[in-house]
């Protein structure tokens, strides 16, 4: 890739940045397993736990055909698979990026499973979906260690909204002292234990409600030992934090170089790794000095935030063609900028989605199970959930329960074409794909 071409990939992707998810192979599939590998992991399925939440969903599934080749898969063993991408492992009901997480993701059928890297102060990466989230996902402001946040829990003069705990405040060691929990924060709260309580009813951590915290290193010994594939997301760093990348690490090309050191000194093939970013310097770093893990690399498209319409091929920028000009092979956009409602009802791929197989890219999406369904695609206020807002047409609307996202899911794989699915509980992709033994598109 010459100078021009960088210059050029740096300025058009700069919009390219915000939110997570994704995959890549130069087969046709990039998703299913070589034989070399089937054969390594011939062994591993999931275990065979009772299918509980597919099935409490198809209950209200509003579409017949479905629901009824649905429910016949009840007695058909739950097989792990590519297509069930675990999205911060199981967090629906476990603390997230912790080992009870990823083992219950393992168990439900997840063939990858994703460690969010974020970093410490003494250069180590670890599993966060950001790098100042601890005040809401761990024990810390409970904790000694709650003086060392960035901004402390203050209980003489409590201010909710202004409590701010990084990874990068701490030293590994510190940081794996602590527990996870579920991610929340009480925005009135006036003490620390309100702080951290009050997760919502359905999203809850009575399952596990104190999660083991991992570091990056751990997670992929974990994962090779579960037998799945790696999807790690190098997260941007939070820019209001006291400690930065170039603090740390020198600079964002070493940051990014630590993600993949790390697999190699595991001695993880890089066909098992599927490296992921918002960030387009990392996705070009990868591609250019780690083409072996580039080749998988996975385009986070941040690109909503940006007002882009699905719908209009003239707000892509960079077009789905100059993407895959300048290396990219993977993109993975949210769930609502790959589908759309036509006249008669029916949810239909969108022009992104048409562009981006047009132009010979893979696509993931994110993420199903992270949205609270009860009462379709509307939340309580009536506003369109963030994650289905394609459901907009003012005659039809196509999620009108918690069951109908099985309606999209089936859209997705079979009209969109999509290679896998992020999701907050993988045993519903995966009893999706079991039934319908599909790995993603031949």
């Amino acid at each position: 890739m010459n100078e021009k071409a960088v210059q050029y990939l740096s300025k058009s992707l700069i919009a390219f940045s915000i939110i997570m998810a994704v995959l890549l192979s130069g087969c046709s599939n990039p998703l299913q397993r070589s034989s070399t590998e089937q054969e390594h992991h011939q062994s591993h399925k999931a275990s065979a736990a009772p299918v509980s939440r597919p099935l409490q969903l198809l209950q209200s599934l509003t579409d017949p055909e479905l629901k009824q080749a649905l429910l016949g898969c009840q007695k058909k063993p739950l097989q792990s698979t590519k297509l069930s991408i675990a999205h911060r492992d199981a967090p629906l009901k476990y603390a997230e990026h912790s080992k009870e997480s990823y083992q219950a993701a393992a168990s439900m059928g997840a063939g990858l499973i994703e460690c969010d890297a974020t970093f410490t102060n003494d250069g180590e990466l670890v599993c966060r979906h950001a790098q100042c989230d601890l005040h809401s996902t761990t024990n810390i402001i409970s904790t000694p260690l709650n003086q060392k946040c960035t901004v402390p829990w203050n209980e003489e003069f409590p201010n909710p909204g202004a409590v701010k705990c990084c990874t990068s405040d701490l030293s590994l060691a510190e940081f794996k002292s602590l527990s996870g929990k579920m991610d929340h924060q009480n925005p009135v709260a006036d003490s620390a234990k309100a702080f951290m309580d009050g997760s919502t009813d359905w999203r809850t951590d009575i399952i596990n409600p104190s999660g083991t915290l991992m570091t990056h290193k751990e997670s992929i010994a974990l994962f090779d030992q579960l037998g799945v594939g790696f999807i790690p997301e190098l997260k941007a760093p939070d820019r209001k934090a006291r400690l930065q990348v170039e603090d740390v690490f020198g600079s964002t090309q070493a940051y990014a170089q630590k993600l993949i050191d790390d697999y190699k000194d595991a001695g993880i093939r890089s066909t098992r790794v599927w490296p992921q970013s918002f960030e387009p310097q990392s996705i070009l770093y990868w591609l250019t000095a780690e083409p072996e893990f580039g080749r998988q690399a996975v385009m986070l498209d941040g690109r909503s935030a940006q007002q882009l319409e699905p719908q209009d091929p003239m707000t892509f920028s960079p077009t789905m063609n100059e993407m895959k000009a300048l290396g990219v092979r993977i993109i993975a956009p949210p769930l609502w900028m790959l589908v759309t409602v036509d006249e008669s009802g029916e949810l239909v791929p969108s022009a992104y989605a048409i562009e981006a197989k047009t132009a010979g890219l893979k696509i993931i999406t994110w993420s199903l199970e992270r949205s609270h369904l009860a009462q379709g695609s509307r939340n309580s206020d009536g506003k369109l959930d963030w994650y289905y807002q394609f459901d907009k047409h003012p005659k039809h609307q196509v999620i009108r329960s918690e069951g109908d996202l099985f309606k999209l899911l089936d859209v997705l794989v079979k009209d969109v074409g999509v290679i896998g699915v992020f999701s907050d509980w993988p045993e519903t992709v995966s009893y999706y794909a079991n039934c319908f033994s599909s790995q993603g598109p031949k």
